[in-house]
């Protein structure tokens, strides 16, 4: 017997539990597995594209009458894009994993590290910048929608610290997190620019001394509390009609106290 065969025949015996009944009738929201890492394969705005390592959630719902889901076809799906799994494929994903599991429902996460080559301020030197970066994507009844967060490190100034002081003022790292929910094409470049662009000052991975001058000096003049950066951040998602949701939040990493400061905005544009 030939080993194709004898392999067929050894399936065909083997019994299927995940897939018997359950008489317990309670559904299962999401089941699937966690913190599997697969290369991935992401476009940049500038024409490129960016080879990296991205660690996935996946789940899909389960009916109350089966007792378990066919964990090894989650792995399956990814293995059939190979290499190819890139922003614009994300959604295609929801509906192969779905299908293979013959689920109503699916969550996908995809959370990996993004590099953007910045040029310093006055010298220009350059030096690579990295962004954590999620997709989440959600697919129930064959609709899919997919939400982009990045998580964006940005200097802020105490606007109350520069106000009260003679000289000098307290300044801190924040870390800028924004989770968008999209109706267009949205470049994870766009949303990091977004932020920047309301911060203090942005940060760089290499400067030099006319550079460190700069920054310093940029953020003094720019001082902001951590209120005011997630309400400019808001003003901006409200204004770009790709963003049809968003949370912003900010967390300031206070430099002369034991605790951080904390403020968040949540909108649902099409709710309005």
């Amino acid at each position: 017997m030939k080993s194709t065969e004898l392999a067929q025949q050894q399936t065909g015996t083997i019994a299927d539990v995940q897939n018997s009944a359950d008489t317990r009738r309670i559904p299962i929201d999401k089941v699937g597995i966690k913190d599997i890492r697969h290369p991935v394969r992401v476009k940049d705005r500038s024409g490129g594209e960016q080879h990296t390592i991205a660690t996935f959630n996946m789940y899909v719902n389960l009916p109350h009458n089966f007792k378990g889901t066919h964990m090894s076809r989650f792995v399956e799906v990814l293995n059939l894009h190979e290499r190819e799994i890139t922003v614009d494929s994300f959604k295609e994903m929801l509906h192969e994993m779905t299908g293979r599991l013959e689920a109503e429902a699916g969550h996908i996460e995809m959370s990996f590290n993004y590099f953007i080559n910045k040029a310093a301020p006055v010298t220009g030197v350059k030096s690579l910048m990295d962004y954590d970066v999620s997709l989440i994507g959600e697919i129930n009844e064959g609709q899919a929608s997919m939400n982009i967060k990045v998580m964006v490190p940005v200097t802020s100034l105490c606007p109350c610290s520069k106000k009260i002081s003679d000289y000098g003022a307290h300044n801190q790292r924040s870390h800028v997190t924004v989770t968008a929910g999209t109706t267009g094409f949205v470049w994870i470049e766009d949303l990091i620019d977004m932020v920047e662009s309301h911060a203090s000052c942005e940060l760089y991975g290499l400067l030099k001394r006319p550079d460190e001058k700069y920054v310093t000096e940029t953020a003094y003049d720019n001082p902001k509390f951590v209120e005011d950066m997630v309400r400019d951040i808001a003003a901006s998602l409200n204004d770009d009609d790709r963003i049809a949701s968003y949370i912003v939040e900010s967390e300031n990493f206070e430099s002369i106290h034991n605790h951080s400061a904390y403020a968040l905005i949540e909108h649902n544009k099409e709710a309005d």
